[in-house]
């Protein structure tokens, strides 16, 4: 990636399925997220354009730079809470490692937060795991705060870090 690739933030096209794919699993594979309980295995991630379509209360960005999907992120209701606390869960914000650290991921999460806060959405919820340091780092810096204990039904028992912040 140059100082003058064109970095573009946009909604999910089927297109992207494959790419949205190998970006989630090759990250959680490099922070030895592969066991039972991490999203690696969630039946979603080789169809994350079906996953988000349709909804009003869901949504899918993709980061393309020079053409080509380096990074992705979503949201959806939280699953297992209770729907009138209107609570968002931040789902699959994972990048290639030539991303990071350009604050390109602060700019995707501030869009998906403005996302949520215009669906209605009153809280975001979201799972990480030890070692995810910037990951975490970045939650901090915008407004999330570590919170004990899990929320809602993701099925990602595996998760150890858990955060929170209003929209």
């Amino acid at each position: 990636m140059s100082e003058t690739s064109e970095i573009v933030i946009r909604p999910i096209e089927s297109k992207d399925d494959p790419r949205v794919a190998e970006v989630i699993r090759s990250s959680l594979s490099e922070f030895g997220c592969t066991g039972p309980g991490f999203a690696i295995h969630d039946p979603e991630v080789d169809a994350m354009t079906a996953a988000y379509a349709d909804s009003p209360d869901r949504q899918f960005l993709v980061v393309e730079v020079d053409g080509e999907v380096r990074g992705c992120a979503g949201y959806a209701p939280l699953e297992g809470s209770d729907p009138d606390q209107r609570i968002a869960e931040l789902r699959k914000m994972y990048f290639r490692p030539e991303l990071r650290g350009r604050g390109i991921g602060r700019r995707l999460l501030e869009e998906l937060l403005v996302r949520m806060r215009d669906a209605g959405f009153r809280r975001c919820y979201l799972e990480t795991f030890s070692g995810m340091d910037a990951a975490q780092a970045l939650y901090r810096k915008l407004g999330f705060a570590e919170i004990g204990e899990t929320r809602g039904a993701t099925g990602h028992h595996a998760c150890d870090r858990y955060f929170e912040r209003e929209l």
